[in-house]
């Protein structure tokens, strides 16, 4: 390359750095977000945001709660936990159920399962 391509190169990598620089941190912060390995947080309602996951993902219950998933997405979903027929909400609407035996839950989404995924620790009374 000659002097003056490298110089060009040179000088346009500079200007690049800043943009890079920034992308560099909004990939970071996609990458961070809620996931079912986060510390649950002790609450029975679950949203579901315009934005294809569950808020907070993880949570803990005691023994005997319900716990209500809300959808409030433009879209259809579901909650689908293990062993039991997945509870699924279009735009608007609610489901629930009762966690009676302490253990860990996790759930998905089933139609959006790469997305949507959470956990429902349920402990003793």
């Amino acid at each position: 390359m000659s002097r003056i391509g490298s110089s060009l190169a040179a000088g346009i990598g500079r200007s690049l750095l800043p943009v890079l620089a920034v992308l560099t941190l909004l990939l970071a912060a996609c990458g961070s977000g809620a996931s079912s390995s986060q510390s649950p947080v002790a609450t029975t309602t679950v949203d579901l945001p315009k934005s294809y996951r569950f808020a907070p993902a993880a949570i803990t219950v005691q023994a005997g709660a319900t716990v209500t998933w809300t959808n409030h997405d433009n879209f259809t979903h579901n909650v689908s936990l293990e062993g039991a027929a997945p509870l699924t909400m279009a735009p608007g609407e609610s489901v629930s159920h009762t966690f009676t035996t302490p253990g860990l839950y996790p759930y998905v989404c089933s139609l959006h399962p790469k997305d949507m995924q959470g956990s429902v620790l349920v402990t003793g009374r």
